[in-house]
């Protein structure tokens, strides 16, 4: 008799503009999973936000012709029966074939708005399927490049001031120019992969870049920009209780900053033509650092992912100002392109072992989860009393 594997339901894609990005994450993550010990269930949501599953999915290069490869697939929806999230055909029927697997735990892969945000962790909390990663808040937090900054500002972390715009005004480049001057960085508030992300160096490209933010965000940030850049990023693994931090590497734009052409097209292709994502990034692994300064990076890196109660693995970016040597924290990814696992690998931990602790990792959530106290045995509703629409007075 096998042993019984754990079914891993691995979802990624969905209503977001970092989609593609989520969909090379993801495959890579299928690849590595022990098989040995895990069941992959490949969970692909499109950007209508409907749920399908197929073994097709794992071949990246079968995505080249994403409808034909949706069309080979089921659509799937799941539910909660007898304390078990099980993963169904739909619609159902009495030919569906009942469902496809009970799931034991899910692995998200996904990036950006609407999934990445806490919004699919909202849906898998209630759910109550077990899940890897950031919880609701900490996924929000980590999003909302605003709030993050606030929190940390607030728990004494290095951040760049900033302003924040809710509407696009023509008086916007005027507060910009009357706190910062120029140059400065404009930003969505709550996108990642560098998408709409810009410098401006003047009045008009200021306004260019506002434009241009706006139409991913509602939300967006301006920030004094660093002229002697250098950028340091580190990645961290484990929960509120123990972290540890990986490597550090230096990745290297072909612009001012790094954009989303530099992470996922020009550095990213293989041979073949398909992306290969951030594990092909132009970088320095591990970066030339002093090692109080390496050593200084990664207990910041450790004291953000903490302090904004992550789970899982993470990464944070830094910048580095080279005209006076200061450290600033600019931004955490809670679900990381390729799930940083190239940072790992120096430090001794393979991809495989990696998926394997994250998986740990959310059951581990889940057993202290299962120890909180959530109802009482009391029952209101059978004492009686005014519980009409009028209330209690």
């Amino acid at each position: 008799m096998g042993i019984m594997k754990i079914n891993v339901a691995v979802l990624f894609g969905g209503k977001s503009v970092e989609h593609e990005v989520s969909i090379i994450s993801a495959v890579q993550a299928m690849a590595n999973i022990d098989t040995e010990k895990y069941r992959v269930v490949p969970v692909y949501i499109t950007k209508d936000n409907e749920f399908y599953y197929g073994e097709d999915l794992r071949d990246i290069r079968l995505y080249r012709n994403l409808k034909g490869l949706v069309a080979r697939c089921r659509r799937v929806v799941f539910i909660r029966e007898k304390g078990r999230v099980r993963l169904v055909k739909y619609p159902g029927g009495l030919f569906s074939g009942g469902p496809i697997c009970d799931i034991d735990v899910a692995l998200p892969v996904v990036h950006g708005t609407n999934v990445e945000d806490g919004a699919l962790q909202g849906y898998l909390k209630t759910l109550d399927v077990p899940f890897v990663g950031c919880n609701v808040l900490a996924s929000a937090v980590g999003m909302d490049k605003y709030v993050m900054k606030i929190l940390l500002k607030e728990a004494g972390f290095p951040v760049l001031d900033c302003l924040r715009f809710t509407v696009p005004d023509p008086e916007n480049v005027k507060k910009v120019e009357a706190k910062f001057g120029y140059p400065v960085i404009v930003k969505p508030v709550n996108l990642g992969s560098s998408v709409g992300i810009s410098k401006a160096a003047g009045p008009e490209e200021l306004e260019h870049a506002l434009t241009d933010a706006f139409a991913f965000s509602d939300k967006v940030l301006v920030e004094p920009a660093i002229t002697q850049l250098r950028e340091i990023n580190c990645a961290v693994l484990g929960d509120a209780s123990e972290a540890i931090a990986s490597e550090c590497e230096e990745p290297f734009a072909t612009d001012q900053i790094l954009s989303y052409k530099d992470k996922y097209v020009d550095g990213g292709k293989s041979k073949s033509g398909a992306s290969k994502g951030m594990a092909s990034l132009k970088r320095q692994i591990p970066a030339e650092l002093p090692p109080e300064l390496r050593q200084r990076i990664q207990e910041l890196a450790v004291g953000t992912f903490q302090t904004l109660d992550c789970n899982g693995v993470a990464r944070i970016d830094f910048m580095i100002d080279k005209a006076d040597g200061s450290v600033w924290v600019n931004e955490i990814n809670t679900i990381p392109g390729s799930l940083a696992f190239y940072l790992w690998q120096p430090v001794g931990i393979k991809y495989p072992d990696l998926l394997e602790r994250l998986i740990a990792l959310a059951l581990k959530r889940r057993r202290k989860e299962e120890e909180i106290t959530y109802s009482f045995d009391t029952n209101i509703l059978s004492m009686g009393g005014p519980f009409g629409s009028k209330g209690r007075k």
